[in-house]
């Protein structure tokens, strides 16, 4: 009786505690962390830029990149609480309208009216305030790919005719997996082209090493990484041969003194604020190529700055900081409650980490000039809010994190 008693109780508490449970203090505390120093960076960074006001953007206001990020964050803020109350599982039934509206979004950037042009590539939308479609796109496909092997294990393999030399031949491409990832491959192959379109380099390959972390998870044969591997490597070259401001991009990451007033300022500034930094840096505040040698210090080169004023001992303290949250959010994979969930937060760290990977990679000229941001620190309100959504979903698997 006494048993039969437990059983019930253990029934009852489970559910319960699968879908109010608390999330995870030590991702949430990194998360804002991380958050607070990047508000201070920016604010270091970008007041000289906002009050000599070149481009005539700020009104002349040393606040203003500062203010306008504190709000965007306490509004991400907000959308992570919301976002880490949802049942995550339910968005596995819309995977497939999420991917296609996302399509439709990263479409419209073609439309007059609807898409800004900047730098030759058109990969904005300017309402209701002006943002990338190609964010939305990256949450579609990890939903689709997650959500598709998750429900692996359900699917019906193919059958052909052995008497037949074209039917054995089937057989062995069902057997080596090729056939199941046709779907896989399609989807990838339909956000490659729309990126392609605006074009945005830096995308594409964020997409393609989304794809190809959630595959790896998801138990798909390592032969076909290789395979892949060989395929997109090849297509690269071969897109950024075609695509003029690809290739320019390319030469000066060889010789930024190609154009050093130009398009190579910026990798070479950037070496020259990190090269003055030294070990403890100039002291926060106080660092000079902010002061209008480094071009626009408060986006993608926001790290420079970093490494100036905070020193390589700074610089490194933040980056192991970056390295525990996407420790802790893998951490978290492996402890999900099921398939979907697990796989979504797999593709939603690699995302992040190989976008402060390449940042960084970016700023020391290791990488070509690809305009990935620094999360949580180069100014960009609606870059800001999507990765607190994308942390609050993470968030909300944990919630149901079978491990207390």
């Amino acid at each position: 009786m006494a048993s039969r008693t437990k059983t019930k109780e253990r029934r009852r508490l489970k559910p319960r505690h699968q879908s109010r449970g608390q999330v995870d203090t030590p991702f949430l505390l990194l998360t804002i962390l991380l958050v607070i120093i990047g508000l201070v960076m920016l604010l270091s960074a970008s007041y000289p830029t906002a009050w000599y006001d070149v481009q005539n953007r700020t009104g002349h206001d040393p606040f203003h990149y500062f203010t306008r990020q504190a709000i965007y964050a306490v509004l991400g803020f907000c959308v992570l609480y919301l976002v880490s109350r949802v049942n995550y599982s339910g968005l596995a039934g819309l995977a497939i309208p999420i991917f296609i509206l996302a399509c439709i979004l990263m479409l419209a950037v073609k439309v007059p009216g609807l898409g800004y042009t900047s730098g030759g590539a058109t990969r904005w939308l300017k309402y209701p305030v002006q943002w990338q479609p190609s964010e939305v796109g990256k949450i579609a496909l990890i939903i689709y790919f997650s959500s598709r092997l998750a429900k692996r294990e359900e699917r019906t393999h193919l059958e052909f005719n052995r008497r037949s030399p074209l039917g054995r031949f089937g057989n062995f491409l069902e057997r080596i997996g090729f056939f199941e990832l046709i779907p896989y491959a399609l989807v990838i192959a339909i956000m490659v082209g729309l990126l392609y379109l605006e074009p945005h380099m830096s995308a594409t390959i964020q997409m393609v090493v989304i794809a190809a972390a959630i595959l790896f998870a998801g138990g798909i044969s390592v032969g076909w990484f290789a395979a892949g591997g060989a395929l997109v490597g090849g297509a690269l070259t071969i897109l950024i041969l075609a695509t003029p401001y690809m290739t320019s991009r390319v030469q000066l990451w060889q010789n930024p003194w190609l154009d050093p007033q130009g398009k190579g300022l910026q990798p070479i500034q950037s070496l020259l604020a990190i090269g003055s930094g030294g070990l403890f840096g100039v002291g926060l505040g106080q660092g000079r190529q902010k002061f209008l040698y480094l071009p626009e210090p408060q986006n993608d080169f926001i790290f420079a700055i970093v490494c100036e004023e905070l020193g390589l001992v700074g610089a490194a303290l933040i980056l192991f900081l970056f390295a525990l949250l996407i420790i802790r959010g893998y951490w978290l994979a492996l402890h999900a409650k099921d398939r979907f969930g697990s796989l979504m937060i797999v593709g939603i760290m690699t995302l992040f980490a190989f976008q402060v990977f390449a940042n960084v990679a970016v700023v020391t000229n290791l990488f070509p000039v690809t305009g990935i941001s620094m999360p949580f620190f180069s100014a960009g309100g609606t870059a800001l809010v999507i990765q607190l959504a994308e942390m609050g979903l993470v968030l909300a698997i944990s919630r149901q994190n079978p491990v207390t």
